[in-house]
């Protein structure tokens, strides 16, 4: 297939050469992937497996990929070359990487597809593997989005919040709070006299039964990662929430393997080389610390102008008020302040104001993590950077209504705040400013990850391959 490129022309005959009967095909495709799957990639090769690794082309540019392969010194061994929409891409994974699989299967090889998390290029990728009835490895399995529940306290119904506790009541059709705390006017929260009580939000996420499933945000990350699920034969999974999850959908318990999140491995790695990033070179103002960085790249915050404005509103009102602000923009950011007429005033915010960084993505981890590491809070609506704040201890704000990473809230070191309005938004990420209870949460996601993937694999694999037929599961 012509738009499949090869960094050596004997790839085919070198896997099929090799003694195993297994491929194992590490699939990259997005900087999050990258970050979490090299490290899997190096724990295959020290083992002495038969290792390739597959670039889909879904991130290509240097910051978001060429830069971070350089950094980790790995290359590729062949690139599927997708672009265009969200349905090209899909369909373009599924047909060159069939073609890719097709060519091995045909070499007597039965090839074991790692795919990461939620992208569309696990559930392409995994798709792409069963058609060939080659069971996936997924790593960082069960992710489910939870949405606080707000019945006692708060519930949304019709746009609008109802509250069921009886210490609210209706006054002159709108919501207004009988101990003068909120007040909702067309649908949105807003504080009254500074007085939400944000350390007992926090308390209140910590509690398991104020949680609910059913959420489709991330999107199209939630589908993207149930649809991945169907085809997996091994199930790497984080926390024991996701393997809570995974078990009341039916799949198999004797094929999830509670494992933690490869990212610790990446970062103590980068923790490692971070005397070596020059990122203090180039933004003096983030070497003493006590600064925000913002991510904002959901294509729910920034599809919706609602949402996109509370967001920026609270960050603006931080930079106007002197406080150091990194803003990390991406893709996504770029398009959202275009679209809502905001990129003139950003450029200008980040002119007059020499304590607002306003920066692209940095193509180096090890800068990411070293300016991490001096952080006084993170907000973001990032998945990934919700693990990586907890591995690092850093506090954490999710600028969404729920999370896919909820065992970081539940845990004590991340809070949710609701992208609806610039004051209660800003309120909370001053509460987990230097939090000094939030940076002391536990750290949930291991230690030695990708020994215990590869660990968890090669259990499997010493009694039957990933896909396995009814007999097998039935021990027939």
């Amino acid at each position: 297939m012509e738009k499949v490129t090869f960094n050596r022309h004997e790839f085919f005959d070198e896997a099929a050469g090799h003694r195993d009967k297994y491929v194992h095909l590490i699939l990259i495709a997005t900087k999050p992937d990258i970050i979490k799957q090299i490290p899997l990639y190096r724990e295959l090769k020290r083992r002495g497996h038969c290792v390739i690794m597959g670039h889909t082309g879904q991130h290509y540019d240097e910051n978001l990929s060429g830069g971070m392969l350089k950094e980790f010194g790995v290359q590729p061994d062949f690139n599927l070359n997708v672009r265009g929409t969200m349905y090209e891409v899909v369909s373009q994974i599924v047909g060159r990487l069939g073609y890719v699989m097709d060519e091995l299967k045909k070499r007597g090889k039965v090839v074991i597809p790692y795919v990461h998390g939620d992208t569309t290029t696990a559930m392409a990728a995994s798709n792409a593997g069963y058609c060939h009835a080659f069971a996936s490895v997924h790593v960082e399995a069960g992710i489910r989005t939870l949405t606080p529940v707000f019945s006692g306290k708060w519930k949304v119904e019709s746009g609008k919040w109802k509250v069921e506790s009886g210490k609210w009541k209706v006054e002159s059709g709108k919501w207004k709070g009988e101990r003068g705390k909120w007040k909702v006017e067309s649908g949105k929260w807003k504080v009254e006299s500074g007085k939400f009580d944000v350390a007992g939000w926090h308390e209140y996420l910590r509690d398991r039964k104020n949680w609910e499933r059913g959420s489709l945000e991330p999107y199209p990350e939630q589908f993207n990662t149930r649809c991945s699920e169907a085809a997996t034969g091994i199930h790497l999974a984080p926390v024991e929430l996701d393997r809570e999850f995974m078990l009341g959908e039916g799949f198999p318990d004797d094929r999830i393997f509670v494992v933690g999140n490869s990212v610790v491995d990446a970062t103590e790695e980068a923790m490692s080389r971070i005397g070596q990033s020059k990122v203090f070179e180039r933004h003096a103002i983030l070497a003493g610390g006590d600064f925000v960085r913002f991510c904002i790249h959901r294509r729910e915050n920034c599809a919706s102008e609602r949402r996109f404005r509370a967001i920026y509103g609270a960050m603006k009102s931080l930079v106007a008020e002197g406080r150091k602000v990194l803003l990390i923009s991406m893709i996504q950011t770029e398009a959202a302040f275009e679209r809502f007429g905001l990129k003139e005033e950003v450029t200008a915010l980040a002119r007059s104001h020499p304590s607002f960084v306003y920066s692209p993505v940095w193509p180096e981890y090890a800068d990411v993590i070293a300016a991490m590491s001096r952080a006084a809070v993170c907000a973001t609506d990032s998945g990934s950077m919700q693990e990586e704040m907890n591995a690092m201890g850093v506090p954490c704000v999710t600028l969404r209504f729920g999370s896919d990473r909820s065992e970081s809230i539940l845990c004590g070191g991340n809070i949710i705040a609701p992208p609806t309005d610039t004051e209660l938004i800003k309120k909370i990420i001053e509460f987990a400013w230097n939090n000094e209870a939030m940076r002391k949460a536990p750290k949930i996601y291991g230690k030695d990850v990708s020994k215990k993937c590869i660990d968890a694999v090669e259990k499997v694999l010493r009694h039957e391959d990933p896909f396995r037929n009814e007999e097998e599961r039935l021990n027939m």
